[in-house]
């Protein structure tokens, strides 16, 4: 008798797909920069520049979309949000202040509260275009 493998369920698939897909989006956005800049005040900014975080976000909306337009909610919401948590903790975990884990629930909520957001908008937007049909079509 052969046993068959069991089957993953789609959206639990589709949270999994998406964490690691932002852990790489983080390695390659931000994974790389990890040097602070000193001004000539003695001031440090860092590590990261305003453009890989623009990136970062731009990059992950291909995904956030991909998962919602296919009715994955929970992977949507969740996924993006995991692998953010995850890479922030993993990034920042050698402060020594411990302030890092304010910086990580910062990403976390906010990274929840955004995903759903567009989540949220791209299900609205691609039900009602199903619905009502293309904008040349009306």
């Amino acid at each position: 008798m052969r046993q068959r493998l069991p089957k993953l369920d789609p959206q639990l698939l589709a949270v999994l797909v998406l964490a690691l897909v932002t852990l790489a989006v983080w390695a390659a956005w931000l994974g790389w920069d990890q040097h602070r800049d000193v001004q000539p005040d003695g001031t440090t900014t860092g590590p990261y520049e305003a453009w890989q975080v623009i990136g970062l976000v731009l990059t992950l909306l291909a995904p956030v979309y991909w998962a919602a337009s296919r009715r994955y909610f929970a992977g949507a919401v969740l996924g993006v949000p995991v692998g953010l948590t995850a890479a922030a903790f993993y990034d920042w975990s050698d402060d020594s202040s411990g302030l890092f884990v304010v910086g990580v629930g910062m990403v976390m909520v906010g990274s929840l509260a955004v995903t759903a957001l567009v989540a949220a908008v791209t299900a609205s937007v691609i039900t009602s275009v199903k619905r009502e049909g293309p904008p040349g079509r009306r």
